[in-house]
Parts: structure tokens; C-alpha cells; sequence
């Protein structure tokens, strides 16, 4: 599933390819797909006339701004958006369409169709689920070390589901978990409540150095991800641990193991970040 890095760079991209076009008409081919409003149709006439001023991102979610409505959308396993001429050929698994007064279209294509979508009136996006009741936002003033000690302190779970709940902090998922607490040197398995003071210090700055870098490089291309343009992330070639079993560790040289931790394949080498 796209993260924080990944969803950032789609944002960016969607941003030079979308702002200031017009919305002619929306073709919808998996209504499942539209969680809000209930009724298909009135997503589509809610959108019909719209012009998409503003690209934003929340956690993993991206939010188009236009003149009256807010879409939300959560891209989910494999969702990719893509613009295309409309005389270019709709490839498969392509669900729903956008298509511009300007004669092009903006194309979300699923293969697995876990993608979501929500229309909102303006201003009302943060007020409804999904967006209600995120956690703070890792690149925010919001996201202090003293925020994230209390979060941690304030729960029995391990850190690794800690960091994966998005009512803590938006954004991480398997991947930059994995990669933040190596760097940190924290165990994926720790009491969140038993890090100190300092080593919430540590964690907190990884976490930002992390993403930064990944965002930076684009994001990490696991298994199918790609941006709005088509282009690879290139992250991967930085990770220290995630999909690194039985490599040896870039730091000391210990084959990385792999375990199951929050109930998701947990990357992390044993001497580096130790019990």
C-alpha cells in the first residue's frame, strides 16, 4: 500500500498534470469504489462543472480541491491515477474516469478495486470519516517529540502497531516503520510505553529523516507502485531492512530477519536494534 512518500509524490505530480482543468463529466464503471455520497449518481453530478484548484494530501490520502466539493481518495493496494488524451485507448481495470473540458481524463485505474473514493462539500472533508480523527502529520509543528512520547506512553502495545495506527501519526506504513525504528535502533517488538525519553528523541527524528528521503527520492517502488507519470519511486535502493531477509545488515554485517509483529512481515536486524 502506497505511504506517506508515495502518496506525496503522486500529489506533486497530479499537481502539474490536473490544476485548472474543468470537469466536463465523471464515467463510474465500479460503483463500489464511491463511499460517499451513498447514491453513484450524485457523486458524478456533484462533480460535473468543477475545476480542480488545489492538490492536497492527508496521512495516505489525497484530497482534490475544486470550486464547491472536496474528493477525497485513498489509492489503496495498487490504485494509480494517470492523465491521457480521451482518443487514447482505456486500459483495464480502469474504474473511474474524469473527463475534462479540454478534451483529456484523468484515469483511476485499481486491478485489486480496493481503491476509495468520498465527495464531500468544501470544507466538510475533516469533519466525516475517513479523514476524522487522524493523527498528526510527521512534516507538521503539530508533530513534536512530546507528542509522540505521550501518544506512546499511553498505550500497551508494541511500537511497531503504535507507529502503524493513524490516530498516532498519518503517513506510516510497513515500510517506513520498519525502516525508522532500524535507524533508530529500536526492536519492532518494544512496549511502546517502555522508550524513553531519548529514544522517542531519536525515533522522532528518524521518522522525519525518513520520509524526507523518500520523498526526496520519490518513494519506494514495491511490488507495483508508480507515480501520476509513470515513473518508478527509487527509494528502495536505500532501505536498510524492509525486504532484506537474510541480507546482511548495511551497519554491522548481521543477516536482517524477518518476523511477524502487529500482525504484519516485520524487516529488522537482530544486533542493530536489540531486544
Amino acid at each position: 500500500m502506497p505511504e506517506l512518500p508515495e502518496v506525496e509524490t503522486v500529489r506533486k505530480t497530479l499537481e502539474l498534470l490536473v490544476i485548472g482543468k474543468k470537469i466536463k463529466e465523471v464515467s463510474v464503471f465500479w460503483p463500489k469504489m464511491i463511499k460517499h455520497p451513498e447514491e453513484t449518481i450524485e457523486f458524478i453530478h456533484g462533480l460535473q462543472g468543477q475545476e480542480i484548484f488545489e492538490m492536497r494530501r492527508r496521512g495516505k490520502f489525497l484530497i482534490f480541491y475544486m470550486n464547491e466539493v472536496s474528493l477525497v481518495s485513498h489509492l489503496r493496494m495498487e490504485g494509480k491515477y494517470g492523465v491521457y488524451e480521451s482518443s487514447e485507448p482505456i486500459e483495464k481495470h480502469t474504474h473511474v474516469i474524469f473527463h475534462f473540458t479540454d478534451g483529456t481524463e484523468l484515469r483511476y485505474r485499481d486491478v485489486r478495486k480496493f481503491g476509495t473514493m468520498h465527495l464531500f462539500k468544501k470544507g466538510e472533508e475533516l469533519l466525516h470519516r475517513p479523514l476524522i480523527g487522524l493523527g498528526a502529520e510527521p512534516f507538521d509543528r503539530e508533530f513534536t517529540v512530546s507528542y509522540l512520547q505521550k501518544k506512546l506512553k499511553r498505550t500497551e502495545r508494541i511500537v511497531k502497531a503504535a507507529l502503524l495506527d493513524q490516530t498516532v501519526m498519518v503517513g506510516l506504513g510497513n515500510i517506513y516503520v520498519d525502516e525508522a525504528l532500524f535507524r533508530a535502533g529500536i526492536h519492532p517488538d518494544r512496549k511502546a510505553k517502555s522508550l524513553t525519553k531519548n529514544e522517542v528523541t531519536i525515533l522522532h527524528k528518524c521518522i522525519i529523516e525518513t520520509l524526507k528521503e523518500a520523498v526526496e527520492m520519490g518513494g519506494s517502488t514495491i511490488r507495483s507502485y508508480v507515480n501520476s507519470q509513470g515513473q518508478m519511486g527509487m527509494f528502495q535502493q536505500n532501505l536498510y531492512v524492509y525486504s532484506r531477509k537474510d541480507e546482511d545488515c548495511r551497519k554491522c554485517g548481521t543477516p536482517i530477519e524477518k518476523k511477524v509483529s502487529a500482525g504484519r512481515g516485520t524487516h529488522y536486524c537482530p544486533r542493530c536494534q536489540k531486544a
